[in-house]
Order: C-alpha cells, then sequence, then structure tokens
C-alpha cells in the first residue's frame, strides 16, 4: 500500500500479520500520563479502534527516556517531546488503510495539539527480550501475585521465558478509576514466543498502552534462541 504524496504510506508486512503503524508527529509537550487522554482522541478519529481486536496503543515517552522509560515524578510535570518522537498505533495489517485516516489531523490530548504528518509501517520484531512499561492484571495485590497471574496468562499462550523481571508501578487514571500496572520484563523467549506475545499482549487495556511489548535490546539477544 502506498500513497502518493508527502504522507506517505509504505508497508512491507503480508495479509493478516500484526504491524506497529509509525506516525510521525509534531507534538512540543504531553501530560505524564496522557493515556487515556490519546486513546479517547484517537478512538475519535478512528471509531473502529475501540472495537478491532489485537489492537494496542504505544504510550508516548519523553526526549530524555533514550532507550528506557524514565518518567518524570509529579503529576504536574510534562514529557517534552522532540521531533523524532514517534506516534505508534499496534493493528493488524488490513487497518493500516484506515489508519492513514489519522494523516493531517491535529488531535486534542488533554489540552495539547498533536498534529499526524507521516505514516509508515514497522513489521514486529524478532529480538527475543521484550518489555511493557505497564501491564494491567486484575486482582494483583503485591510483586508475588503479579508475577503468578502473568504465569498463568503466558503459560495459556505457550510461552515460557527463560527470565521474569517486574519492575515499578504505574498508574493509568481514567474516569472510573485509577488503574495500577506494573512493568514487566521477558527475557530468553524463542523468537516465535516473541513475535506471539507482541501480536496478543499480556492483561487488559491494550488500547491504554497496557500489555504492549516492545524489543528491549539485551546481550542474550546475541545468543536468542532461534526458533
Amino acid at each position: 500500500m502506498r500513497r502518493e504524496d508527502d504522507n506517505t504510506v509504505v508497508t512491507t508486512a503480508g495479509p493478516g500479520e500484526i504491524v506497529d503503524a509509525v506516525f510521525a508527529i509534531s507534538c512540543r509537550s504531553l501530560p505524564i500520563d496522557h493515556a487515556y487522554a490519546l486513546s479517547q482522541a484517537i478512538e475519535a478519529a478512528l471509531p473502529w479502534f475501540a472495537e478491532e481486536p489485537l489492537v494496542g496503543l504505544h504510550l508516548i515517552h519523553g526526549a530524555s527516556s533514550g532507550s528506557g522509560w524514565m518518567r518524570p515524578e509529579g503529576p504536574e510535570m510534562l514529557l517534552h517531546l522532540s521531533q523524532r518522537t514517534r506516534l505508534v498505533l499496534r493493528l493488524p495489517q488490513h487497518r493500516m488503510e484506515a489508519a492513514a485516516a489519522l494523516l493531517g489531523r491535529t488531535l486534542d490530548v488533554a489540552g495539547h495539539a498533536l498534529r499526524v504528518d507521516r505514516l509508515s509501517a514497522r513489521p514486529l520484531s524478532r529480538i527475543t527480550t521484550l518489555i511493557s512499561h505497564c501491564v494491567l492484571l486484575a486482582g494483583c495485590n503485591g510483586e508475588s501475585e503479579f508475577r503468578l497471574a502473568a504465569t498463568e496468562q503466558l503459560d495459556a499462550l505457550d510461552i515460557e521465558p527463560a527470565e521474569m523481571l517486574c519492575g515499578l508501578m504505574t498508574p493509568i487514571a481514567t474516569p472510573g478509576s485509577t488503574l495500577q500496572t506494573r512493568s514487566l520484563m521477558l527475557a530468553g523467549l524463542t523468537r516465535s514466543q516473541s513475535v506471539l506475545l507482541q501480536q496478543q499482549g499480556l492483561g487488559a487495556e491494550r488500547r491504554l498502552g497496557c500489555g504492549v511489548f516492545i524489543p528491549h535490546k539485551a546481550i542474550g539477544d546475541l545468543r536468542s534462541r532461534p526458533d
């Protein structure tokens, strides 16, 4: 699929695949906790986003975050974005054309203007160490319960990581409640398990950026399990 204008859409993924739709954006800053506001702005522009199975939203990181995610402290703080910052949606390949409806729009994200300019499709990574900065698993009151619930969901997908590292908790505010999420890194996956986990995600609220896994480069990937 290709659009012959300044908002070129390029994709090399095959039919039926899950891909990351990567949008160039112009936006000076966003609230630290922008998950709900950004999700609502996207759903207003793309009504199908609320119902399409397996879609997900990548939360936007600040310019200083590097390869990780350094979350500023304090509810009054903002994430200051660079020109390299991207808006990324995880979605089925057949929705790429529909996602292009965002091009040229300026989204209102909690009073912050976010203009969407260009789009390309990025295939899922085959790196075998993955991280999700926000995983929501219902009924987990501590790290041990979180780890057990994560293991049960991974077992259901026939995914067995060699290492599981639970990290910091991050609250995500919604009108009904504040969701308590926790970061999760998985290492020692096979390549097929890595792709499957990126496709399926883990836990609830993928449209708020929860349970969306991205590659985390590590030395172990140089000697990763092949399949």
